[in-house]
């Protein structure tokens, strides 16, 4: 199984190419709701209304329980408190079916954070579409925005290697709050 997963992991990276860009800082991020997954239950996430709240840390994926995607997913889930205390709201997306989120948010995101079906459309709209050979695969890459309260984007990192993204959007996070 792991192996499996492994493979599956360095395939996508290796094959897959970026789209162009991600959206730049001080854009205005695409408002969107979404279904998603919550502690394994069903649940609609709405951006307007998390941004009501705090600052949204808004990270795509490309596959549930593939190497990479699994272990950020428990990085952001470790990470939850100083997140919480910085009065932001995590939730990660990829275009995975219902049943698997539920699954993963149990099993990876520890029951701390949603996460969401990213429609094809929304995709397109945070330009997060990951590509081999040219060609779409269905699948997002790795990029992580930091979505300020008044709905621009923040912060940006896209890298298909997970390692610094729970790191830099917390800092960036905590950037925002002392502004406030």
């Amino acid at each position: 199984m792991i192996s499996r997963m492994l493979a599956a992991c360095t395939a996508v990276a290796i094959a897959a190419t970026p789209a162009l860009a991600e959206l730049p800082r001080g854009a205005k991020a695409p408002v969107f709701t979404a279904q998603g997954a919550l502690a394994g239950k069903n649940m609609a996430f709405n951006l307007r209304s998390a941004l009501a709240k705090g600052p949204v840390v808004l990270y795509f994926y490309p596959k549930a329980f593939t190497q990479g995607c699994t272990l950020e997913a428990n990085a952001f889930a470790e990470a939850m408190d100083e997140f919480e205390a910085a009065g932001a709201t995590v939730i990660g997306m990829s275009n995975d079916d219902i049943a698997t989120l539920k699954r993963f948010s149990t099993e990876h995101c520890r029951d701390r954070f949603p996460v969401a079906a990213a429609s094809p459309k929304l995709i397109r709209a945070y330009d997060v579409s990951l590509e081999r050979d040219g060609q779409k695969t269905g699948l997002t890459k790795r990029t992580s925005y930091v979505i300020a309260q008044d709905g621009t984007i923040a912060f940006v990192h896209s890298d298909m290697d997970y390692r610094d993204h729970v790191k830099l959007t917390l800092a960036a996070v905590k950037r925002l709050k002392s502004k406030d």
